[in-house]
């Protein structure tokens, strides 16, 4: 990526990049996609594979990834009433995000711990 000389070649960018970061912000969202790659899962099912995440975000993550057109949620009546959650078609154009974000974590990571391993 080139960096823009002036702040009107700047703007679209940054706008783009605001924009990006209102729909996948916070640390949650990621991890629920993420969790959702393997197929649907119960909202009990996704709470075990997003460790740390109440319950209360959870559910508020899920109508924002809902409204995003990211996931599906679906209703099976019950009883006892079950609800699933899976990734929609769209929410694989995060792909190439997410794998970038991995391996820059990675070496980041790698990074630190080489940093700390070496006397001061």
């Amino acid at each position: 990526m080139t960096v823009p000389n002036d702040h009107s070649q700047c703007a679209p960018t940054m706008q783009a990049l605001r924009h990006a970061l209102l729909v996948v912000n916070g640390k949650w969202k990621l991890q629920i996609i993420v969790a959702l790659l393997s197929g649907a899962r119960h909202f009990r099912g996704l709470e075990r594979s997003v460790p740390g995440i109440s319950t209360k975000v959870l559910a508020k993550e899920l109508k924002d990834l809902e409204a995003h057109q990211f996931i599906a949620r679906t209703v099976h009546p019950g009883p006892p009433v079950v609800v699933d959650y899976q990734l929609l078609p769209y929410a694989h154009s995060l792909d190439p995000v997410i794998e970038v974000l991995r391996a820059w974590g990675m070496q980041h990571q790698q990074r630190l711990e080489a940093a700390a391993a070496v006397p001061v």
